[in-house]
Order: structure tokens, then sequence, then C-alpha cells
């Protein structure tokens, strides 16, 4: 089924492409959590088309914590840049990812 503009899209397991975009905001991520984390795994995210792509991702942050963190990609005409926006923390691994 595709995806609404605006609405988000099926829970998908992350591969390496949403492991590179969280990579790249870890570093914005632990100043927002205000800790590092040595452990950084995106498991499963899901998009939401705007202008734009948000991918609101779940991440193993070690033991069984995980948070899930909002990244922003903007439109190749716009730059393509990616930028965190935000950040839900105290998550398992059974919380459901989903808008936030």
């Amino acid at each position: 089924m595709p995806m609404m503009c605006g609405g988000t899209g099926p829970v998908k397991e992350a591969d390496d492409k949403i492991q590179e975009l969280c990579d790249g905001v870890k570093s914005h991520v632990e100043n927002e959590a205000k800790k590092s984390y040595d452990t950084f795994v995106a498991k499963n995210y899901t998009t939401q088309c705007v202008a734009g792509t948000n991918y609101f991702v779940k991440v193993h942050v070690g033991e069984a914590e995980h948070i899930h963190i909002c990244i922003h990609k903007k439109l190749p005409c716009n730059g393509g840049e990616v930028l965190f926006l935000k950040m839900e923390g105290g998550k398992t691994a059974e919380d459901a990812i989903g808008y936030f």
C-alpha cells in the first residue's frame, strides 16, 4: 500500500541506509540526551512524506534501552540535508515506532 502524503508508512526493518542516517545524527541525539551511547543500532522505522521525508526510527542504545528519534531529510532540490528533529527516551524493544 503506498504511503499517503502526510501520513506515516508501514513499519520496516532498518537497513544500512537507515543506520547511516542515524549515525549521521548520533552526536546531536547524544547532545539532546546529555549522554553518550556506545551502542546505537537502528532496529525499525517508518516514514512520513512531507517537504522531504521524516524518518521515525527505533534505536537500540544498550542493554534493554531503546530510544525513538525523528530525522528529516530535505528534498534534493532543497539540498538533501539531513537534520535531527527530536527524540523520545525510555523506550523498550516492544514499544511501537510511529509518529511522535
